[in-house]
């Protein structure tokens, strides 16, 4: 049976992100991401994606503004989602929730602006209410990162803003994964946006997909100081137990986003807010390379995003529950896109089979 996964296979033309896994190197839409993400907001990220230009300073004002009202009627919405919010998962809650949203009656860009918009607000809400607490409306003055912060009850100083930028950045879009891959199948029907990203949430909700920074975290505090990981390590390894963090479908190498997110955090410590899991988490990366390396010297494995995606979502105060729902207010700027430029080119995405049960009987003549 082939269970290749489709590696390999192409299955459409892109101009919005590219993914080199033998060099480790990510574009978007035309421009590394080690170049986007220390120096443009998520705002600006969005009008790459959404028109293949880095827009103006008039046209990122516009941006925010458009999703600071958005996020308003989002957060109006918080009364009419019924128990959406309810669910024990912050992922069965954003799915929930999301598919409240129409598309009726409303133009393909403003759909994309509501839905950047719902995905934060609801996350965020879903969050407050976890903690037995109140939803906090939104500050449609703020930008996109440091008001879904303070709607999730972080601290929203510049710093910490500019942190989750540059998470958000580095997390926009990533070539054909599968929440992608899945947003675009749906897209190929022609259905609506709505549809595209509630089906994508669901891809994303998987533990070989999104949902593996919360497991780094714990995986860190099991470990608890530098010194203690090379024990940890080869005990997990000789149980046979994956390393969390450690190995990408796509890198060969060192996933680039792990030292964009790495040189974050330093910054984050350069303006004095500092973690202790910096350390820890270079070090457990230093001795889980070296290990795996001796167990696979075929295959090198290095650390991916999700690494160092544990670390910074909690330096800023993001707690490990809302982990994989930060990544959908992220990710869904690329979905948005990818359903776009389906849309524009793309025919229904119907691949083949093959059939490898039973065959029935031969009739016998008569």
């Amino acid at each position: 049976m082939d269970s290749n996964g489709l590696e390999g296979v192409v299955v459409a033309n892109t101009e919005l992100s590219d993914v080199d896994g033998e060099r480790g190197r990510l574009v978007i839409r035309g421009h590394d991401v080690e170049e986007l993400a220390p120096h443009h907001d998520f705002e600006s990220v969005c009008g790459l994606l959404w028109t293949g230009f880095l827009p103006d300073a008039a046209a990122n004002a516009a941006m925010r503004e458009a999703f600071g009202r958005a996020r308003v009627r989002a957060f109006a919405r918080l009364p009419s989602l019924g128990d959406a919010l309810d669910a024990a998962d912050a992922m069965d809650a954003l799915r929930a929730s999301l598919a409240h949203l129409r598309a009726d009656d409303i133009s393909p860009a403003e759909l994309k602006v509501e839905l950047v918009a719902a995905v934060a607000v609801f996350a965020a809400a879903w969050s407050r209410q976890h903690e037995g607490r109140a939803a906090l409306a939104p500050d449609p003055a703020l930008g996109h990162a440091a008001d879904y912060l303070r709607m999730a009850g972080a601290a929203a100083d510049a710093t910490r803003a500019r942190a989750l930028d540059a998470y958000l950045v580095t997390a926009s879009d990533h070539g054909m994964n599968a929440s992608t891959f899945t947003a675009r199948v749906v897209a190929s029907t022609h259905s609506d946006a709505v549809s595209a990203v509630v089906a994508a949430i669901g891809a994303l909700k998987g533990p070989l997909h999104g949902g593996a920074p919360g497991p780094v975290l714990a995986m860190l505090d099991a470990i608890g100081a530098p010194e203690h990981a090379g024990r940890w390590i080869a005990g997990e390894l000789a149980a046979g137990r994956r390393i969390m963090g450690m190995g990408h479908r796509v890198y060969r190498v060192r996933d680039p986003r792990a030292a964009v997110l790495e040189h974050a955090i330093e910054q984050l410590h350069a303006a004095g807010l500092r973690s202790n899991r910096l350390a820890l988490a270079r070090a457990v990366e230093t001795v889980a390379v070296a290990s795996l390396g001796e167990r696979r010297p075929q295959r090198r494995l290095a650390a991916n995003v999700e690494f160092y995606t544990a670390v910074i979502l909690d330096a800023i105060g993001l707690p490990q529950s809302l982990f994989s729902a930060t990544f959908a207010v992220a990710r869904v700027a690329g979905w948005l896109a990818h359903i776009d430029e389906q849309l524009a080119g793309g025919r229904l995405i119907r691949p083949a089979s093959r059939y490898v049960g039973p065959q029935p009987r031969v009739r016998e003549a008569a």
